[in-house]
């Protein structure tokens, strides 16, 4: 896809995101929208992945370490073609199969359930292991974000896949400097990420952009290319991107807008879809 495919595609992602949080008057629309150029570009250039077969033996894997963001990988799924788009304002909702964490055996597309912070990596590390030891040439990707890389269980498996030397895992960090309790350098700093994973063997990528298209195509390009370690991307986002009263707001970390806030939302969505006109 051209960069502007993408970014008309991103620009649909976040608008089901907004929709699906808003339906389901809960939510996490901050770090989804904070990360929607990311799982765009995952879904729609990056990964080998096929709709039509999602369980196919040879696709790409990932793993939504975050797995509060939920609505932007439905979003993202739901535009790739897995299910419906109109699904989406089912989010939530008592009986419908798009529950506020991803859940695997129900979701089509969904490779792992998660949602309970600091553990997706180290099943993305299982899941690339698992590839080395069969001689599969899948790759594995997982998305964190930087508030749940205060988790203990994310170093001990950067340790593992550093030792390992996973070159077929790639760790993104979502970095929009944001969590629900406000900034993580204040809450307890993980910084300086890079240097972290650097200590565990990864080869890291400072994303400065993660929502300019020619950096993240030059970023994924990277790690595809890089062999021996595993490579962890640190992109640094905008959380709320795209709607102006959510952007840089810890408060949108886990709330849904109300309707009022509906309609802006999807006004200042809309005033952007027609720059790409």
């Amino acid at each position: 896809m051209t960069n502007l495919e993408l970014q008309k595609t991103a620009n649909e992602v976040r608008k089901g995101i907004v929709t699906g949080v808003h339906a389901a008057k809960a939510g996490h629309p901050g770090g989804s929208l904070s990360a929607a150029d990311i799982y765009t570009y995952l879904y729609f250039e990056e990964m080998n992945i096929d709709p039509k077969d999602p369980k196919k033996a040879d696709r790409d894997r990932f793993v939504l370490s975050k797995g509060h963001t939920a609505p932007g990988l439905y979003s993202t799924l739901a535009n790739r073609g897995y299910f419906p788009v109109e699904d989406l304002v089912t989010l939530r909702k008592l009986g419908s199969y798009l529950q506020g964490h991803p859940c695997m055996q129900h979701v089509p597309g969904v490779d792992m359930s998660s949602g309970s912070l600091g553990q997706g990596i180290s099943v993305a590390c299982g899941i690339a292991l698992g590839a080395k030891m069969s001689n599969a040439d899948y790759r594995v990707y997982t998305l964190l974000g930087d508030g749940e890389i205060q988790e203990g269980q994310v170093w001990e498996a950067s340790m593992f896949a550093g030792h390992r030397k996973l070159d077929n895992l790639c760790v993104i960090v979502d970095n929009n400097g944001l969590q629900i309790d406000g900034k993580v350098e204040d809450v307890c700093s993980p910084y300086p990420i890079d240097k972290k994973f650097e200590a565990f063997n990864f080869h890291v990528i400072n994303l400065d952009d993660a929502h300019d298209f020619d950096k993240i195509r030059a970023a994924f390009k990277e790690a595809r290319e890089t062999k021996g370690m595993p490579t962890a991307i640190i992109a640094h986002s905008l959380k709320g991107k795209g709607v102006s009263f959510m952007e840089g707001n810890a408060d949108w970390h886990g709330k849904a807008p109300n309707d009022e806030e509906y309609a802006v939302a999807m006004a200042d969505l809309e005033k952007i879809a027609q720059q790409f006109a």
